[in-house]
């Protein structure tokens, strides 16, 4: 038996509490979490999670789109609108699902590797899987699904097939690992590190250790790093490894040359080594962790040489970037299996810039499920996801080309798709490009990308919607939300961060001239859009694309409702701005008399909202301005309500008001530097995800002797001999002239390197007089590790001007994991 099979009937009776079953045999393949991600509706059973939103309100929506089966937590849910479905009443639906995947792992006897630390786990996993796939067959956790619930979406998809399971689980904070434990139930342990990720959710980094130990309580070995054998006295076996002192794995010596490392170590009294492809601190350590991994299953130290030396780096991310003939890019040219495909078809589904969906796949190996079923199930999914093109390549997809629709394209390689294809007939869609790594789709994705600056802006779309849940968590109940992506969304780039944000059920968004408000109605964003500075000259392009001005004075207001009368609209909505201390736009408390005797005489214009912008909500300096400025728009806006005859939307609060002034929250919040990791109150920067990294390449390092001058005007002095790197960031790209001479720096292999001489046009110089660095190295400018704040204080700015002065040649990078 290859897989095993459920019925309704079956789930209920490990999970349920109570039951309504119409349908007792549908067979059930998919655990269904987002209503917006249906793979197959007829073999779906959807878990109603509990979270922000009630989960329940999606029911009748799945039911008519196909769905029969259903897992909720409502006791007096109205069935009887779905009237030949399923369903399970139980206390926690994400419980019963780990129920689910736990009761579902112990059918399997084979090994399963579990993966824990904080951070490495995706990179060991997948270098175990190339080192290991040799000889097994191998079910691991798609991309990194290792929280509460992707754990639980991993482990689902085990079956008999496989002789190997490696999985990774992460964690946040205390209580969480159980669960896990549970549900992945490893045979052999490795931890990779304890660091800061999630600090803030443990009081302190020996809590984090003890309880991502508790990961390992019934594993038969556990891999580590040997300074953290103290808390791991518990643990049955040990297999050390250590870069200082004594241990199973002592490493001697690392040499890193040419962008390859050199590590000696000994092992059973031995000296033996490996050459990885790698020179970072971090693929350096992931690498010992997954040498010391095969020396305990028992590989032969010839074998693991070889194929360390063939390490492929680890690309676990979607990366959505601009392609040729006005197309969007999703490159994802290093990975294929069908569940990562499942994943990326939802990503491509997100994308409303274009009309048409397109894929190119390659061949998937290794897979689980028997050839010929397995392109049936991609040619299904492929059409229960609405992929319009599809393109497929190599010979066993075209070998079962007649599972697909007509008009699908199929080659037989990579070479004869890039030789023969018609590139012309691309144009105005998304184009998601998926392939397994020995079909080399890296070419397609040059090919099919417009070629520009080698700097670019990373945007990490997984940080922006952590961030959005962060504050969406700290709003009362009914309370609405607007994100503001004005400025090119604050440097990010409007229309991707518009329609994730779209995705993620944000109420409104906010834009600050009707011109951005355009492309995003162009680019298929279809919720309300206010508009910050109308002009008189775009009012009627504002009406046609459905744009909602703010109105903050009478002079605007009555050219508005002029165009308004003149068009016969019957009813056109409006957001009043009031100036209650920002001033800066808006009325004030004296111009209110007339603006609703204004409203009153002219009953076509409605007020969606009214609304005023606090001038320093994040200081305790300014603690009783602030609330003064919130008395009054509540009376202006009471008054307003109760002479009008009529409720509209309240708001008030900004990002730093939405944690410091729940009081003030109202009908809607407005959150702004907020979604990008920026946040004015200090003790919330913790809870950030940073959202870009700006990077750029180095195009040449040259020896220079002491006294050799660098750059323009002969500023720049070498102080002894030494090596100077240029890269490909100026002032032209919003890299100041300001940080040139050593103000500024930038990260190198975590060096903080500093600039010697001006800063250019296009180029600056760094300093590498003590520092090994290779042509090949990424250069970090700012973010994750190089704090923007840094930046701007060196600046005397706020990281707002950093950030949205990256000039738009820079290349934007969006990446989804």
């Amino acid at each position: 038996m290859k897989e095993l099979s459920y019925n309704i009937q079956n789930i209920a009776e490990i999970v349920g509490e109570r039951t309504l079953l119409h349908r007792p045999n549908q067979n059930i393949k998919h655990l269904l979490t987002d209503s917006r991600k249906i793979t197959d509706a007829k073999s779906s059973v959807f878990f109603a999670l509990e979270g922000k939103r009630d989960a329940h309100q999606y029911i009748n929506g799945l039911y008519a789109a196909g769905v029969r089966s259903f897992i909720i937590t409502a006791t007096n849910f109205p069935t009887d609108k779905c009237p030949d479905a399923n369903f399970i009443w139980v206390k926690n639906a994400l419980r019963a699902m780990q129920k689910l995947a736990t009761s579902h792992r112990e059918n399997f006897n084979y090994p399963v590797i579990g993966i824990t630390g904080s951070n490495g786990k995706t990179m060991v996993k997948e270098w175990l899987y190339q080192l290991l796939v040799t000889e097994k067959e191998i079910i691991r956790s798609p991309k990194s699904y290792n929280s509460q619930m992707g754990v639980a979406l991993s482990v689902w998809q085990m079956n008999h097939f496989y002789d190997l399971g490696i999985f990774e689980a992460g964690i946040s904070t205390v209580g969480e690992m159980d669960a896990l434990a549970q549900m992945i139930k490893p045979n052999i342990g490795v931890l990779t590190n304890i660091g800061a990720a999630h600090d803030e959710g443990f009081k302190n980094r020996t809590e984090k250790l003890q309880e991502k130990l508790k990961f390992f309580k019934n594993a038969e070995v556990v891999i580590l790093n040997k300074g953290y054998i103290g808390e791991s006295q518990n643990l049955k076996n040990i297999f050390t490894w250590s870069l200082t002192e004594k241990a199973d794995l002592q490493v001697l010596s690392l040499h890193k040359k040419e962008g390859k490392t050199l590590i000696k170590a000994v092992f059973h009294q031995n000296e033996i080594a490996i050459k990885i492809p790698f020179t970072d601190h971090a693929s350096v350590e992931n690498a010992i962790t997954c040498w010391a991994t095969m020396l305990y299953l028992g590989y032969g130290q010839n074998i693991i040489e070889k194929r360390m030396m063939s390490l492929l780096p680890v690309k676990m991310r979607l990366e959505l970037k601009k392609g040729i003939n006005q197309t969007d890019i999703i490159d994802d040219s290093y990975n294929s299996d069908f569940s990562s495909l499942d994943i990326a078809i939802d990503f491509l589904n997100q994308q409303n810039q274009h009309p048409t969906k397109t894929l190119i796949l390659s061949d998937i190996s290794q897979s689980g499920i028997a050839e010929k079923e397995l392109y049936q199930n991609i040619a299904q999914l492929i059409k229960n996801k609405g992929v319009k093109k599809f393109i497929g390549i190599g010979p066993s997809l075209k070998k079962h080309r007649s599972y697909f629709e007509e008009g699908n394209l199929f080659y037989d390689d990579t070479d004869d798709f890039l030789k023969n294809f018609d590139w012309e007939s691309i144009t105005n869609e998304t184009i998601l490009i998926k392939g397994a790594r020995h079909f080399e789709f890296e070419r397609i994705s040059k090919k099919l990308s417009l070629k520009v600056h080698e700097t670019v802006l990373e945007i990490n779309l997984n940080a922006i919607v952590n961030n959005l849940n962060h504050y969406k968590r700290k709003l009362k109940p009914g309370v609405k939300l607007m994100a503001m992506v004005k400025a090119f969304a604050y440097g990010s780039g409007s229309e991707e961060i518009a329609n994730l944000l779209q995705h993620n059920g944000v109420d409104y968004l906010s834009v600050a001239y009707a011109d951005e408000g355009i492309e995003l109605r162009e680019a298929g964003i279809t919720i309300p859009i206010m508009v910050l500075g109308p002009e008189i000259s775009n009012f009627e392009a504002m009406i046609n694309y459905n744009l909602e001005p703010e109105v903050y004075s009478l002079r605007i207001l009555k050219a508005f409702a002029d165009l308004v009368s003149k068009k016969k609209i019957k009813e056109q909505w409006i957001h009043i701005k009031l100036d209650t201390g920002m001033h800066r736009l808006g009325f004030m408390e004296d111009e209110t008399e007339e603006l609703l005797s204004f409203l009153k005489q002219h009953p076509t214009i409605k007020v969606k909202s009214m609304f005023s912008h606090l001038a320093a909500s994040e200081s305790d300096l300014h603690h009783d301005y602030t609330q003064q400025q919130i008395a009054e728009f509540e009376k202006i806006t009471t008054n307003f309500e109760t002479e009008l005859g009529y409720t509209f939307l309240k708001h008030i609060c900004n990002t730093s008001a939405i944690s410091k002034w729940p009081n003030a929250q109202f009908d809607m919040v407005r959150l702004g530097i907020g979604l990008y990791g920026i946040e004015g109150i200090i003790e919330e920067r913790n809870y950030l995800a940073n959202v870009a990294n700006l990077k750029t390449t180095i195009s040449q390092i040259k020896s220079l002797k002491k006294g050799d001058s660098v750059g323009y005007g002969r500023n720049g002095v070498m102080q002894k001999d030494g090596m100077i790197a240029t890269v490909k960031i100026g002032y032209a790209d919003g890299f100041p002239r300001s940080l040139g001479n050593g103000n500024g720096e930038m990260l190198i292999n975590n060096q903080r390197i500093k600039t010697i001489g001006n800063i250019c046009m296009d180029m600056t110089m760094l300093d590498l007089s003590d520092f090994e660095v290779n042509i090949e190295d990424e250069v970090l400018v700012f973010g994750e590790d190089l704090s923007v704040y840094e930046m701007a204080q060196k600046l005397g700015t706020i990281p707002y001007e950093v950030i949205t002065n990256i000039s738009q040649r820079v290349k934007r990078v969006y990446y989804y994991e």
